[in-house]
C-alpha cells in the first residue's frame, strides 16, 4: 500500500479525477479518522483519578508519574520524529502508523497487567510510539491546493478525540471498569476505525502537478536541506518555537488534568463534559482555518496564520480575565480558553509551516518544522510538570490553569508579532 503510485487502484484514480469537494470530503475524513482514532491510546487514562494505587512505593502522585512519562516519551519521539519524519518515503507511511500504534496498545496493557511501578515506564513507550503519527497522517495531505481544508480537518480531530475518548473512558469507569484496564479497552474499540481509516488514506494519490505548481514539490530532506531550511529563517523560526513551547505546556496541562479541573468546577462524574465542551471548540477553530483555506497567495497565507495565531493567544487571555471579573462562568470559561488554545495552537501542526514552506519556494517538507516545533513544545510541557510538582505549588488545578493562561496570552502575543516583522519571504511567489 502507499500513496505514491495513482495507478494501483480504481479508488485512487477515481480520486485522481474527482471534483475539489469530493476529494476533501474523501482526504479529510479519511485523515481526521486515523488521528481520531490514535487518541484512544493516547488520552483515556486521563479520565481516570488513580487516587488509591495499590503497590505505589513513591511520593508523587501515580497519575501524575504517568502524564510525565507519557510526555517525556513523546517529547523524545518528536525529537527523533525530525530525522524520520523528514526522511520518510510515503509508500512506508502507512505500516509505520499502525506498527507505532500497536505497540502503543501493547505498553497500555502493561499498565493494566503488571505491577504499579511498570505504569510509568509502560506510558513512556505510549508516549513514544505515538509521537509519530502526526507527521505520519499529515504527510498524506500536504503540498495540496486543498491542503488547508484537509489540514482543519485532521486538525479538528485532535480538539475532539481527547474529549471523547475521555468520556468513552470515564463512562468504562462508571460501569465498573478497572481503571488500570481502560485505557487498553478503550483503544481496542477503535481499533477498526483505525484500520479503515489507515487503508483509505493509502488510496489518496500523490500531489499533482498543479499542486506542486501551487505549493512547491514535497520530498524527503536530508540532514542538509533541512539545516539550510532552518538557518534561512531562524530568528524567526526560534521565536515561534519558543512561543509554542509555552503554548504547548498550557494546551497540554489543560488537556492532560481535565478531569481534575472540571472537577474543582463543579463536574466531578459528568462523563459527556469532556467532549461536549470541545465540540464548540472544534466549530470556531474550523471556520477560522476555513476562511485562511481561500487565501491563494502563501506569502499573504502566512500573514493571515500568524494573526490567527496572535489573535487565539489574546482571547485566551481575554477569557480567563472574563472569568475572573465574573462575566465568564465555568463552563465558557474552559469553552473560550479552549477555543483561544486551538486558535493558537493549531496552525503550527500544519497549515502555517504548510504555507511557509509554499511561500519559500524549496522543496521539502512541512513535518520537519512542524517536529522542530513539536520536540521543543513538548520538552516544554514536560517541564512545565515537573515544575508545578517538585516546586510544590498549592495552586488549585484551575487556578495554575488562569495562572498560565495569561502569561502564555501576553508572550504569545509580543513574539507572533516580532517573528513576523523577522521573517523574510519573497514577495514575487504566489
Amino acid at each position: 500500500m502507499g500513496n505514491a503510485t495513482p495507478s494501483r487502484s480504481p479508488i485512487t484514480r477515481a480520486l485522481a479525477a474527482a471534483p475539489p469537494w469530493a476529494f476533501a470530503v474523501y482526504g479529510g475524513l479519511a485523515a481526521f479518522a486515523a488521528y481520531f482514532s490514535m487518541f484512544a491510546y493516547r488520552k483515556p487514562f486521563t479520565a481516570a483519578h488513580y487516587d488509591h494505587m495499590a503497590g505505589w512505593p513513591l511520593a508523587i502522585d501515580f497519575k501524575v508519574a504517568l502524564v510525565i512519562a507519557q510526555v517525556a516519551g513523546y517529547a523524545v519521539s518528536k525529537i527523533i520524529g525530525i530525522k524520520v519524519i523528514s526522511e520518510m518515503r510515503p509508500e512506508r507511511r502507512w505500516l509505520a502508523i499502525l506498527v507505532l500504534i500497536g505497540g502503543a496498545e501493547l505498553s497500555l496493557l502493561g499498565l493494566s497487567l503488571g505491577p504499579a511501578v511498570a505504569g510509568p515506564p509502560a506510558l513512556f513507550v505510549n508516549g513514544l510510539c505515538l509521537g509519530m503519527i502526526w507527521g505520519l497522517v499529515f504527510g498524506f495531505v500536504e503540498g495540496r491546493r486543498l491542503s488547508e481544508v484537509l489540514g482543519a480537518m485532521l486538525c479538528a480531530s485532535f480538539i475532539l478525540a481527547s474529549g471523547v475518548v475521555k468520556s468513552v473512558g470515564k463512562g468504562l469507569l462508571l460501569q465498573g471498569v478497572d481503571e488500570r484496564w481502560m485505557p487498553a479497552l478503550t483503544g481496542l474499540m477503535f481499533t477498526p476505525l483505525l484500520l479503515l481509516a489507515v487503508a483509505a488514506l493509502t488510496q489518496l494519490p500523490p500531489p499533482s502537478p498543479a499542486d506542486e505548481a501551487a505549493r512547491v514539490r514535497r520530498a524527503p530532506m536530508d540532514a542538509r536541506a533541512r539545516a539550510a531550511m532552518f538557518a534561512a529563517h531562524a530568528p524567526a523560526l526560534v521565536l515561534l518555537v519558543l512561543v509554542y513551547v509555552l503554548l504547548t505546556a498550557l494546551r497540554d496541562f489543560r488537556d492532560n488534568f481535565a478531569a481534575e479541573i472540571w472537577a474543582e468546577l463543579g463536574f466531578k462524574n459528568a462523563a459527556a463534559i469532556f467532549s461536549l465542551s470541545e465540540i464548540p471548540v472544534a466549530a470556531i477553530v474550523l471556520v477560522g482555518l476555513g476562511v485562511l483555506s481561500l487565501v491563494r497567495d502563501n506569502r499573504r497565507a502566512v500573514g493571515f496564520n500568524f494573526a490567527f495565531v496572535a489573535l487565539g493567544f489574546a482571547l485566551l487571555g481575554a477569557a480567563t480575565l472574563g472569568r475572573q471579573v465574573g462575566l465568564l462562568g465555568p463552563v465558557a470559561w474552559m469553552i473560550a480558553t479552549g477555543a483561544g488554545i486551538y486558535m493558537a495552537y493549531t496552525p503550527f501542526n500544519g497549515m502555517l509551516f504548510d504555507r511557509l514552506i509554499a511561500a519559500t519556494g524549496q522543496v521539502g517538507t512541512a513535518g520537519f518544522l512542524i517536529y522542530v516545533a513539536d520536540s521543543c513544545g513538548y520538552v516544554g510541557s514536560v517541564s512545565l510538570l515537573l515544575a508545578r510538582y517538585f516546586a510544590k505549588l498549592e495552586l488549585a488545578w484551575s487556578g495554575f490553569l488562569a495562572g498560565a493562561a495569561y502569561a502564555t496570552s501576553v508572550i504569545g502575543v509580543a513574539g507572533v508579532g516580532l517573528a513576523w516583522m523577522l521573517l523574510r519571504l519573497p514577495r514575487t511567489r504566489a
